[in-house]
């Protein structure tokens, strides 16, 4: 018989934070730094962990080089080669605590992975990325890496509950990537059915993870920067953003006039689009549904102006709660829970396609 868990979980719209007794004078005076040791690897971190999500039209190493000027992370896509990486590795060495190299779990994608961490000793950060973290093949694949690099932080997801949760970070991982389905170009839910409301997702994982030492990233759904600070709120270590930072001058994507406006390309990693453009092997498009979709987003001009926008509502969020570090954001939070959305939301994109 099947399951039912008629627990209550909640999205980022559904919640409000009930605002506190705060003796910050200005959001000037609000620290969004925070310093973290990783469990596996040892590493410290030092940053601010907002996170450019690793799609090709978002995870760019232009966006790399604007973010990292803010001590921002970006989760560089896979598809660069490893000429490009060294080239970008010798421009921008200041970058390079600041970014990850993303791989998928094939023999190749491993092969390309040792040959770019060769090519860039100074790379510590290492982003395992698939659509489905709950395969034995994925946990046995974080086993192998961790194996191979002892010392690298390793990234590692997509999940969504809390025995997963604790499995990946036993196995190696330091940072969990949670969100299955919540993201603007993703339609996993819709063709799969399979999903969680992010807040509860986080939540949740969040107390897993920080159980056995581990950390989090809450990767997708975030629409405008109140649900960033959500997502912190809710014990997020990192949050991943993609559309809110696509449609730049740094993001990737085809730019196209209409008229006399401009718009820049998104899509979803496993959408038509994507799969047609990386897939090495075509016969997989037979059996295997797309699980993104296309969009055209308005263009919206250099990219820090938007970044500073998103970091300016996280302090603002602290400030109405007394938080004069985002480390106690967290610990300052009480969410309200609301029956209805709010009606001005962020919504960057225009005539949503599926394809």
């Amino acid at each position: 018989m099947p399951r039912l868990d008629t627990d209550v979980k909640l999205d980022f719209k559904d919640v409000l934070f009930r605002p506190k007794r705060s003796t910050i004078a200005s959001r000037a005076d609000v620290d969004l730094t925070r310093e973290y040791i990783f469990r596996n690897s040892k590493m410290k971190y030092e940053g601010v962990p907002v996170m450019a999500s690793n799609m090709d039209t978002v995870g760019t190493f232009e966006v790399a080089k604007v973010l990292s000027k803010f001590k921002v992370f970006t989760a560089v896509h896979k598809y660069y080669s490893v000429e490009e990486w060294k080239d970008f590795a010798a421009k921008n060495p200041s970058a390079l605590p600041h970014v990850a190299v993303s791989s998928g779990m094939k023999d190749s994608d491993l092969e390309k992975l040792k040959q770019i961490i060769k090519a860039v000793p100074e790379l510590m950060y290492i982003c395992l990325d698939v659509a489905n973290g709950y395969s034995e093949h994925f946990v046995k694949f974080v086993r192998n890496v961790r194996e191979q690099f002892p010392g690298h932080t390793i990234m590692a997801g997509n999940v969504v509950t809390c025995e997963m949760v604790e499995e990946l970070i036993i196995s190696g991982a330091d940072i969990i990537k949670i969100g299955i389905g919540p993201g603007s170009v993703c339609t996993t839910r819709k063709k799969t059915g399979v999903g969680y409301p992010q807040l509860s997702a986080v939540l949740e994982c969040a107390d897993a993870a920080h159980g056995l030492g581990g950390h989090i990233i809450s990767d997708g759904g975030c629409t405008c920067p109140g649900d960033v600070s959500k997502a912190f709120g809710a014990g997020a270590d990192f949050v991943m953003l993609g559309g809110m930072l696509a449609g730049h001058d740094e993001s990737g994507g085809e730019l196209v006039t209409k008229g006399k406006k401009k718009f820049k390309q998104f899509y979803g990693m496993a959408s038509k689009v994507a799969m047609n453009k990386y897939s090495e092997n075509k016969d997989l498009l037979d059996y295997r549904a797309s699980e993104g979709k296309v969009v055209e987003i308005e263009y919206r001009g250099p990219i820090e102006k938007t970044l500073i926008d998103i970091l300016g509502g996280v302090r603002s969020t602290c400030t109405y709660v007394g938080a004069s570090k985002l480390k106690e954001l967290s610990k300052r939070t009480t969410f309200i829970r609301v029956t209805q959305q709010l009606n001005e939301v962020f919504t960057p994109f225009n005539k949503p396609e599926d394809q």
